[in-house]
């Protein structure tokens, strides 16, 4: 067990050398910094991904028209989905909450002397605020009966109704979009921008029949894509598997033969990417680790300087009745401390880092903002190898001064 009195000589003998201290620690704090800060960074960035792919939807999983090989070797894709596939899929699967087709449209939105043309514009059905997990803001979204009978009725995201509506309120206003009159019914909640800094909000959705009808003028029965939503998270992977199995039998598939859609889980691609994120993460921490390394030889070769320096000193002890024990835990506890406030001081430096790096990135970047993440598990379990770094590199430094015979040491100029 340690004395205090040898607790009191370590940090004496420390505060005789303040400059050699501060040298001797430059290496743990910048290592513990280092690591600290890239540990962070990196979980906000894993952050940033899941919380992309969670506003997305619940549990979206999307199905999507198959590609076929054209002559010249050039693919096109085929127009193999329909309405009543993801009427099916809501009807006949139970692991699916709800799914509804997708029609994309384009055309510019005009409402009064205001003209605005969405980034996105699409026809769904009443299923997609449960899907897709969106919010209103205001009024409603369209029913049932306004995709039967193709009413000529919108939703729209905040960005639309700012350019076109300014600070009126749209609901039961009239767009034209393509010189047809909509109603708009609802006003969406706003989302934001998207990790590549696309505005979410500015969307325009309608009825898929009145776009099918009213816009593109056509009696083809297909759609563009089928957006799915699983009951639950752990319900994602057999959901996919029975929508798999319902649209093959659907569409006649022969077994063996190649599927006319794809289906892919959004869950599988964010953890993919979690995967990606975490292991870059890993390997940051582990080369600012080295650092760490760094400072650990940098401590053992100060100690070795400061043995030499104490040799009289230590035969002092000696003769005074301190054993080799003693001698041994007085510079253990030298290079314990030092590598402690080496940490202490890294991690709050690390801190620090990881906020300005984050903010740095949110003001140079248009996307969706970075959340700020600090890692205290990291900073803790950096904290703890600072202090073995400390054991690690100063025993040998210690183990070699509590070896030293006390009359060599007494006669050491």
């Amino acid at each position: 067990m340690l004395d205090s009195v040898t607790i009191r000589i370590a940090l004496r003998a420390l505060a005789k050398n303040k400059m050699r201290a501060g040298l001797t620690v430059l290496g743990v704090v910048i290592g513990i910094a280092a690591v600290t800060a890239m540990v962070s960074v990196g979980m906000s960035a894993s952050e940033l991904v899941q919380g992309e792919f969670k506003n997305l939807g619940t549990n979206v999983i999307v199905v999507i028209p198959g590609n076929e090989q054209a002559r010249g070797g050039v693919r096109s894709q085929i127009m193999s989905l329909t309405p009543s596939d993801a009427q099916a899929l809501s009807r006949d699967c139970t692991s699916v909450l709800a799914a509804t087709p997708v029609v994309f449209a384009s055309g510019q939105a005009i409402s009064g002397n205001s003209n605005w043309t969405a980034r996105e514009m699409f026809g769904v059905d009443e299923s997609f605020p449960t899907v897709r997990n969106w919010q209103l803001r205001l009024g409603s979204f369209f029913s049932e009966r306004d995709v039967a009978s193709a009413n000529k009725v919108c939703v729209l995201g905040q960005t639309v109704v700012k350019n076109l509506f300014q600070t009126s309120n749209p609901i039961g206003q009239q767009i034209r979009v393509k010189n047809i009159p909509f109603e708009v019914v609802g006003v969406l909640e706003s989302k934001g921008a998207n990790m590549v800094g696309e505005d979410q909000d500015d969307v325009l959705i309608m009825p898929y029949t009145t776009v099918r009808k009213r816009l593109q003028g056509s009696n083809f029965n297909t759609v563009n894509l089928i957006l799915a939503s699983a009951r639950s998270s752990d319900s994602m992977k057999f959901a996919e598997i029975e929508m798999r199995s319902l649209l093959l039998d659907r569409h006649k598939i022969a077994p063996g033969q190649p599927a006319d859609f794809e289906v892919a889980n959004t869950t599988e691609i964010a953890n993919v990417l979690g995967v990606i994120t975490g292991t870059l993460t890993l390997m940051l921490a582990a080369i600012a680790g080295m650092s760490l390394i760094v400072g650990g030889v940098g401590i053992m070769n100060i100690m070795l300087v400061s043995v030499t320096e104490r040799t009289r000193e230590i035969g002092i002890r000696m003769a005074v009745g301190a054993t080799s024990r003693d001698i041994l835990m007085q510079f253990l506890v030298e290079s314990v401390v030092l590598s402690i406030i080496g940490g202490a001081i890294g991690i709050a430096l690390g801190v620090g880092a990881s906020v300005g790096m984050t903010t740095l990135i949110n003001a140079v970047s248009a996307g969706r903002p970075w959340p700020i993440v600090v890692s205290l598990p990291a900073a803790e379990i950096a904290l703890v190898f600072s202090a073995l770094v400390g054991i690690g590199f100063g025993y040998y430094p210690a183990w070699r001064a509590s070896r030293l015979d006390p009359i060599d040491a007494l006669r050491y100029e």
